[in-house]
C-alpha cells in the first residue's frame, strides 16, 4: 500500500468516525478540495490515469492471445 493510499484511508476514516462535528468536517472537506484542485495533483492524476489505460490495454492484449491459444488448443484436440 502506498503512503498516499494510507493517508487517504486515514483521512476518510477520520471524517467518517469523527465526533468533532460539522465544522471540522467542513474544514477537512475544504482542505481535501484544495489538494484535489492543486495543479500538481491534477497532473499526477492524469499521469496515473494514462498509465492505467496503457496497462489495461496491455493486459487485454495478453488475455486475448491466451484466449486464442486456448481455443486453438481445444479445437485441435477434437
Amino acid at each position: 500500500m502506498s503512503k498516499s493510499s494510507l493517508l487517504i484511508g486515514v483521512a476518510i476514516g477520520y471524517v467518517l468516525g469523527s465526533r468533532a462535528g460539522h465544522e471540522r468536517y467542513e474544514q477537512i472537506k475544504s482542505g481535501a478540495s484544495k489538494v484535489a484542485q492543486n495543479p500538481k495533483v491534477q497532473a499526477a492524476a492524469g499521469r496515473a490515469q494514462e498509465a492505467v489505460g496503457q496497462q489495461a490495454a496491455a493486459v487485454a492484449d495478453v488475455a486475448k492471445e491466451k484466449a486464442k491459444e486456448k481455443v486453438a488448443s481445444a479445437t485441435h484436440r477434437s
